[in-house]
């Protein structure tokens, strides 16, 4: 293990249920039945990262309703440490129900007004817990409206000061924001803090106005802080940028069934390989290899239905890069 800090990966946001309707390529007035699907990309994340034999932690509110207790029971069940997880007793635990397009990809519809997430304060933060982080991972829904704002800020100091890498991952959810105008704002108000941003084709042109994954259209979000950027392109890998180099990874490729919770798993994988040697930000070669385990472990998670059943094993990712 390099240096004294821990491995610990710590979370930071929403957790949810997904209902998904049970027939792929319907509206949601069309779908004849919905399953309840745990989700969340902050939670996946740290399930990820868990699953792949890491330590995780969750930081999160839910509402003290069954729901609830059921995702808290999930993080604990799956070896993610829920001593972050605070209950409100007024508001309910986040729904969303999912439209699974033809091909593959989603569209949501939220319930949310306000959720139990949206009501965390920074004085029900484990501060304790996240001073222990490693690495402190965060989304961008948690910046939407307060309190759960304010408590996010301090959380992201808390965590900078006690000498962890900060990593975001903005997850766009449009319909969430009051407009495109506010949540571009909000994602970007925090950009310059982030020591790892990873962004999707889609958040990059949102964020920037230009439809191009081109190197200077990517530039245009990074910062001298930061230590690594990243632009993943689904099926077609991932681009990557640091200080002193920049280079593009292929990815493996698979039957996709549901695409969700992979961008999740290879934030997860990735977090993981990092925490495991933090050398590999100022080492191509390393870098490079733990960017083809994450990308295994977001292909893996495409080819099953639901986010959080379909996040691999170590066994599994290797499996798969060993027969491509």
């Amino acid at each position: 293990m390099a240096g004294t800090k821990s491995e610990l990966v710590v979370s930071f946001g929403e957790m949810l249920i997904d209902f998904v309707p049970t027939v792929a390529g319907v509206s949601l007035a069309e779908a004849p039945a919905f399953v309840k699907a745990p989700g969340g990309a902050p939670a996946n994340v740290a399930i990820a990262v868990a699953r792949l034999g890491g330590a995780a932690a969750f930081v999160g509110k839910l509402g003290d309703d069954e729901f609830g207790r059921m995702l808290a029971a999930i993080l604990r069940d799956n070896g993610v440490d829920d001593g972050g997880v605070v209950f409100d007793s007024g508001a309910r635990t986040a729904l969303a129900f999912v439209t699974l397009r033809a091909d593959g990809e989603r569209e949501f519809m939220f319930y949310r007004n306000p959720s139990a997430d949206m009501l965390l304060t920074h004085a029900e933060l484990n501060a304790d817990l996240i001073k222990r982080a490693a690495v402190f991972h965060y989304g961008s829904i948690s910046l939407i409206s307060e309190p759960c704002r304010s408590a996010h800020l301090c959380a992201m100091e808390i965590a900078k000061e006690a000498g962890a890498l900060l990593s975001y991952d903005p997850n766009l959810r449009e319909a969430l924001w009051p407009s495109r105008e506010e949540a571009r704002t909000q994602i970007l108000s925090i950009w310059d803090q982030a020591d790892i941003a990873k962004v999707s084709e889609v958040e990059l042109e949102f964020l920037t106005g230009i439809d191009s994954v081109e190197d200077d259209v990517v530039m245009k979000l990074w910062r001298p802080t930061m230590k690594l950027l990243l632009v993943t392109l689904g099926d077609q890998g991932c681009k990557y940028y640091t200080r002193d180099f920049r280079g593009a990874v292929p990815s493996y490729k698979v039957q996709q069934v549901d695409t969700t919770g992979a961008g999740d798993a290879f934030v997860g994988a990735l977090l993981r390989k990092i925490v495991q040697d933090p050398s590999s930000l100022q080492d191509q070669k390393k870098l490079e290899s733990a960017i083809k385990f994450a990308n295994a472990c977001g292909a893996i998670t495409a080819t099953k239905k639901g986010a959080i059943p379909s996040l691999p094993t170590e066994v599994e990712v290797l499996k798969l890069m060993e027969s491509a």
